[in-house]
């Protein structure tokens, strides 16, 4: 199949020359943050009443079904889900334990001399954790096990699952996961409801989880209530390929990302034009035969097939997006992961499908959006910690009282320095 003018607008091609970095930056919309503040700020004022209106609103609750759903109608729910669909589920809840518990055993406690003591850390897990899964077009089992799972390996002390319209295999999820309840509404509502809380529902420390850009608004404004693990918003996969690359294989690795959502931004950057032909026609055929072929060709819209100088070119604009997720077919894709400084996760090589971190291999699913890895990195384990310091002197040594005293006096704030001085003997 040659390429057509027509094919060519399913993923437009355009020289890196005339590509903007910022394309990929998809900052929330002062719409979408408005109708969220309304949201957040109805479910703060009123509580339940606010919550109660929204879910009747979105066809998530009647008044008569209970907005928490408890462990024994999730293991009831669970012994309904065919039995080798839950074994499943403990064996990718098993990975994502296993990679956690890795990642925390990296950690130690740290105990430090320092003048007339010692100064160290503790790790602390998070008391009470909010996690949302989203259940819009696709419910997700998987971001159940990505955000329950870890937060279960820090030993955090209560974990609710907030997912709207629970069925019975998110609910066997819950379950195997080990959520203590699910709050069973999605979308801004739930956010504010885990951050303020309500009757009979105490407030979260903090809140994790991807969703749609209505979630994400919500984090965003309730962020510094309660803490939250990233603005996790609509999907992202950046691929660079060379002449070794697969155009069927990318054709469909484009595709998986394309599907999740509208908003979903799939790109591929390439140095051969001949490839990025070669993939828009593999992307018309698959198109073709795809159930979710209608939301995926809105969200290719979304993107570009960037046609770059050089791997070296391509990488400058790979660390100018920073991207949530990044696959390398390249046959030099280890060394161009050397050189990769802004993505939320690096799939390296052509086997290394993203696909693979999305349904539990280890890593985690759940990564920063929206050019937010520059300063960020994925949930995992210890999104759900603390390092918390200590300082215990036996004796201030004078020495540390002079220069704590001095300084102080630098400031201008003598209280300070007379608390030093006054640790004299």
């Amino acid at each position: 199949m040659n390429s057509s003018t027509e094919n060519k607008t399913v993923l437009k091609i355009v020289d890196a020359k005339t590509f903007e970095p910022g394309e990929l930056v998809n900052s929330l919309d002062a719409e979408t943050l408005a109708d969220a503040q309304l949201i957040v700020d109805a479910v703060r004022e009123e509580g339940e009443p606010a919550i109660r209106r929204y879910a009747r609103q979105f066809h998530e609750r009647t008044d008569l079904q209970p907005l928490l759903i408890g462990r024994d109608e999730m293991e009831a729910a669970a012994k309904r889900v065919n039995p080798a669909d839950v074994e499943l589920l403990q064996r990718v809840a098993h990975r994502i334990g296993n990679f956690a518990d890795a990642q925390l055993d990296c950690l130690e406690e740290l105990e430090f001399p320092v003048p007339g003591g010692v100064a160290g850390h503790t790790i602390e897990p998070i008391g009470r954790v909010g996690c949302y899964a989203p259940a819009g077009r696709f419910a997700l089992p998987s971001t159940v096990l990505m955000t329950v799972v870890p937060a279960m390996a820090a030993g955090c002390g209560r974990i609710i699952l907030a997912t709207p319209n629970p069925s019975d295999l998110m609910l066997a999820t819950a379950a195997v996961a080990g959520a203590d309840r699910v709050l069973a509404i999605g979308g801004a509502h739930a956010i504010a409801a885990l951050a303020y809380g309500f009757d009979d529902f105490e407030k979260c420390d903090i809140i994790a989880g991807p969703g749609n850009r209505w979630v994400t608004a919500a984090k965003k404004i309730v962020n510094g209530d309660c803490g939250i693990d990233m603005l996790a918003g609509p999907s992202e996969l950046v691929l660079v390929a060379d002449e070794s690359a697969d155009p069927e294989t990318v054709a469909s690795d484009l595709l998986a990302q394309a599907e999740h959502d509208i908003d979903a931004r799939p790109f591929l950057i390439t140095t051969s034009r001949v490839v990025a032909e070669k993939v828009v026609d593999e992307l018309v055929r698959q198109l073709d035969a795809l159930p979710t072929a209608e939301i995926a060709r809105q969200s290719l819209g979304n993107g570009a097939a960037i046609i770059a100088e050089s791997i070296e070119d391509a990488i400058v604009i790979c660390n100018d997006l920073a991207p949530e997720h990044l696959e390398l077919h390249c046959a030099d894709a280890e060394a161009i992961a050397s050189e990769i400084t802004n993505a939320g996760c690096v799939f390296i090589g052509h086997q290394s499908a993203e696909v693979f971190g999305d349904y539990g291999v280890g890593p985690n699913h759940t990564l920063p959006t929206s050019g937010t890895s520059r300063w960020s990195g994925g949930l995992s384990v210890f999104s759900f910690i603390r390092i918390r310091t200590y300082l215990q002197l036996d004796q201030a040594p004078d020495s540390l009282i002079k220069d704590t005293a001095r300084l102080a006096e630098l400031e201008g704030l003598i209280a300070h320095q007379r608390a030093s001085l006054n640790r004299r003997i």
